[in-house]
């Protein structure tokens, strides 16, 4: 269609039709100047404009003196302030001298592939990726250096297993084989066991006090009868606290599951690896004792297994990913290119940037993480969009009759401004995230690759492309699809305007609902949870079980935190973290009130500690607990207490010094755990109810500590996890604020400059807007918590989002200033790169959407997240933003300007 054709336009090479443009009045869009960019390359006919390249060239003659309609100015050498300098110098090396575009990108790949092989960090996943550095897990190791055998200063380490027998776990040929079995970790060469203890060890010492080693204890067990097991197995769990499972009871002196403790004596300077040496040479050796099978009836578990576990983890699910989102995303970029050249440079492009990525974080020595694996997704989702636009732009060009270098050359000069605002603005929004500790390693390699992917796609895959094009042009190699997604008459075509129809209608009746709308959905979504544990990196058993069918290398390993998790929960009535800490850390615990004062703190407790008789904390551990333990087993002891108890609750209130002296000098390994030798600081470890959530043992920590007159604060692994949701919450806040005023600015300095209307970059914000809104209520409807994995997403929302909206807003002003036909413009905006957005949602839905295939829930919810944010970006670009448009035209028109470009000055 001819400029003549179009409703509302008249010829641009005619005198007459120009001084009636000017006496036109235009509104928003329409003032500003004809900027035509394909004159200054000297294109052929495009089809659309009704106007060859002679005369489109023509229009443009002593632009490098006279200003345009708007008052803007070109510059001397006949560039329009329109196009960036970057676009100035890269364009002409694209299609002058494509190859050597090519082989200089070859060459930094070899060499980011260099970094990515030699460079790096190790991997880190678990919780430990998020906590380690912050506030409350210092504290929590100021204390284990104080108080665990396993400190800085002596290393040290620990592991549990879990021995199960349906008929009785105390039975006695079940005491004897967990007796053989301490007794031959204890005396292993190289196993490096310095302690453990079993309910087997526990009732044996009922039976002779004086039983210290494994062998003496057998004696002990064997030589008893069964009346003489079961009253030890009674006052061994009165006295001590047998590890058993709840189904226990003393008079049936049985229950099902055991648990063994094992402390390890490592030198200071051992890793995880070491550690989880020793627990899987310990697992072995449980094996080889007769009745124990790690297959069948035995669980070995420690922090070391644990890592490896969830490193493990990580493996698989990139193995089980990464495979499906390659088939999906190679399904539908041969649907979108339908070209193999084009298909394998899109796919060149994508590894190349993958490389580049993985480089950078070798050279940087950034550790691959949990959080990390999320930014490769967002990169191919980015990286597909924009080499979409670059292929379908350069096919409009050459199904309107320009040859290679001009069909490219509009297509860069068009597209390169537009990517590189899209991809500032991206990188802002991934660089928000710096702000926060926690997610500062995702914003730092998320934004580089950002900046990588806008360099490969921007400048070698369209060399690539007129590289390839010029080689199989004049021979035989056949020509595949070359029609543009999106065109007239084509399904898409006639789908993609209903935004268009809207806007013609009903423009502000639909803007104001779509305002309530996101209006609704934002405050609907600040009432979204926010979760942080252990658990929440466990896959889900039901989906363990589905992935155990897949075939060989797909199947994932062996997760023994799986059986150790059910045990605890169903067993032993606990989750993986069964306890909180109340440090002391004052000198005032030598004063006669101290041991009081900790006894009434664990009187009448919060409803999330578990309590017994009398209303207290039952198996609480302290101080407290060492004193009655060791005066229930040491007579001579026990009068020490009784005689510094003046109130005879056989809790001491007087000379405490003198009790501390005797407790340390018979039993100082016990002493020391629950005190230090100067007796300045103290801890108590308080069991929490099973059913009881996170934040109310938080809580009731803090309540115990906050009724001591001593000097206290809570602690522990819980404490630490509630810490990281605060921090998470406050992440999340801090960088989706700091990425929408970046980006604001950004927007509106960038249009500003290159078009001189500062207003387009508010009016790219509106549907960005509505698409963060409807995600964060999407997150509260479908139950998703906020995480620290997808803490980011909100931020990454605006980046996602700016990226379709600069797109069509790009190409909208560069065809609204050809036609000065408002609604024309918009049709052939969102059929051209209105389809290039749908093809490139499509792909970026489906290949994002893959993560919900992932083992770990964090990543199937961001993954579902980052699916939804897509399409929310690509639906409120396609839908909102032309009755935005029309919007803002309609109140240009009737109250001149508004006075917003009017706060920038006129540049010369």
């Amino acid at each position: 269609m001819t400029n003549a054709d179009r409703p509302g336009s008249a010829p641009d090479n005619s005198d007459e039709a120009s001084a009636a443009d000017a006496s036109r009045p235009r509104g928003v869009i329409g003032r500003l100047a004809a900027f035509d960019l394909r004159s200054r390359i000297g294109s052929t006919d495009d089809g659309r404009t009704g106007t060859d390249s002679r005369t489109r060239a023509e229009t443009k003659t002593n632009a490098d003196t006279k200003p345009d309609s708007s008052g803007r100015k070109s510059d001397e050498s006949g560039g329009n302030r329109g196009e960036d300098p970057f676009t100035r110098r890269i364009n002409p090396l694209i299609t002058n001298r494509p190859w050597t575009v090519v082989f200089v990108f070859i060459l930094l790949t070899a060499l980011f592939l260099g970094g990515a092989m030699v460079g790096g960090g190790d991997q880190e996943a678990g919780t430990d990726q998020f906590t380690e550095g912050t506030e409350q897990q210092e504290a929590f190791d100021d204390m284990q250096e104080n108080f665990d055998r396993g400190t800085r200063d002596s290393g040290g380490t620990t592991a549990q297993l879990f021995i199960t027998d349906d008929r009785n776990v105390l039975s006695e040929p079940s005491l004897l084989r967990m007796l053989e079995f301490q007794d031959r970790i204890e005396n292993e060469d190289g196993l490096r066991v310095a302690s453990s203890t079993s309910p087997a060890s526990l009732v044996a010492m009922e039976l002779e006090p004086t039983a210290e080693t494994a062998e003496a204890q057998i004696r002990a067990v064997e030589s008893a009868s069964q009346r003489q097991l079961n009253t030890a197995i009674a006052d061994a769990d009165e006295n001590a606290g047998l590890p058993v499972s709840t189904d226990f009871t003393p008079e049936s002196a049985s229950a099902n599951v055991a648990q063994i403790a094992v402390t390890y004596d490592t030198p200071p300077n051992a890793d995880t690896d070491d550690h989880a040496v020793l627990q899987f040479s310990t697992q072995d050796l449980a094996n080889e004792i007769d009745g124990f099978d790690t297959d069948e009836n035995v669980v070995i578990f420690g922090d070391a297994i644990l890592e490896e576990e969830m490193l493990q983890l990580l493996g698989d699910t990139s193995i089980v990913v990464f495979p499906a989102a390659i088939v999906l995303i190679l399904f539908f970029l041969l649907v979108a290119y339908r070209d193999p050249i084009d298909l394998g440079l899109g796919l060149a492009a994508l590894l190349m940037t993958m490389i580049w990525t993985f480089g950078f974080m070798g050279i940087a020595n950034i550790p691959f993480s949990d959080s990390l694996l999320v930014v490769f997704p967002l990169l191919l989702a980015v990286g597909i969009d924009f080499g979409i636009h670059i292929i379908n732009r350069y096919r409009e060009e050459r199904i309107a009759g320009a040859s290679i270098r001009d069909a490219m050359g509009i297509t860069t000069t068009q597209l390169t401004t537009a990517l590189l605002i899209v991809t500032l603005t991206t990188v802002f929004s991934f660089a928000a995230n710096l702000v926060s500790e926690m997610t500062r390693d995702f914003g730092i390699v998320a934004a580089a690759g950002m900046i990588f992917t806008f360099l490969i796609f921007g400048v070698f895959l369209p060399a690539g492309k007129v590289g390839f094009d010029r080689l199989r042009e004049g021979t035989r190699f056949p020509t595949f699809g070359s029609t543009p997604l999106g065109s007239e008459g084509s399904l898409m075509g006639r789908v993609l305007p209903v935004g268009v129809y809207i806007a013609r209608f009903v423009p502000v009746v639909f803007v104001v609902a779509i305002l309530l709308i996101g209006l609704g959905a934002g405050a609907y979504g600040t009432g979204v949870d926010t979760e942080f544990d252990d658990e929440a990196f466990f896959p889900d058993e039901d989906r363990i079980e589905q992935y155990k069918s897949l075939p060989g290398p797909l199947a994932p390993g062996d997760y023994t935190f799986m059986t150790v998790l059910k045990h605890m929960e169903e067993d032993f009535e606990q989750g993986m973290e069964g306890s909180v800490t109340v440090y002391i850390d004052d000198p005032g615990l030598r004063d006669d009130g101290a041991l009081g004062d900790i006894d009434r703190a664990l009187e009448n407790p919060p409803d999330a500690f578990e309590t017994g008789e009398n209303n207290r904390v039952t198996e609480a551990n302290s101080i407290l607990s060492v004193i009655d333990q060791q005066a229930a087993a040491d007579p001579a002891f026990a009068q020490t207490v009784a005689r510094y108890d003046s109130s005879g609750n056989e809790v001491p209130d007087r000379e405490l010094d003198a009790v501390y002296d005797h407790l340390f000098d018979d039993h100082e390994s016990a002493a020391m755990d629950r005190m230090t030798t100067d007796r300045s600081a103290s801890r108590i470890d308080i069991p929490i109810h099973v059913d009881a959530e996170q934040d109310e043992a938080v809580a009731a920590a803090g309540d115990v500590a906050d009724s001591l007159s001593l000097d206290a604060t809570p602690t522990g692994q819980l404490v630490i996890f509630e810490g990281v949701i605060e921090q998470t919450t406050e992440s999340a806040i801090t960088s989706l604020l700091v990425a929408f005023v970046l980006t604001m600015v950004f927007l509106v300095l960038s249009y500003w400059w290159l078009e001189g209307r500062a207003v387009y970059g508010v009016i790219n914000l509106v549907p960005v807007l509505l698409a963060v809104a409807l995600l964060a209520g999407t997150m509260r409807l479908l139950d998703i918590p906020l995480s620290p994995i997808n803490a980011p997403i909100l931020s990454v929302s605006i980046g996602l989002g700016v990226d379709y909206t600069v797109h069509l807003m790009h190409r909208f002003v560069d065809e609204y200033e050809d036609s000065d036909d408002l609604e024309q413009a918009l049709l052939v905006t969102v059929r051209g790169t209105g389809g290039a957005l749908t093809g490139s949602m499509l792909t970026t839905v489906c290949g994002l959407g893959v993560l919900y295939l992932a083992l770990i829930p964090l990543i199937m919810e961001f993954g579902l997240l980052l699916a939804l944010g897509v399409f929310y970006a690509w639906l409120a670009s396609i839908v909102v933003l032309p009755s935005t448009i029309v919007v803002w035209d309609r109140l240009d028109q009737r109250y001149g300007s508004l006075e917003f470009d009017q706060l920038f000055e006129s540049r010369s």
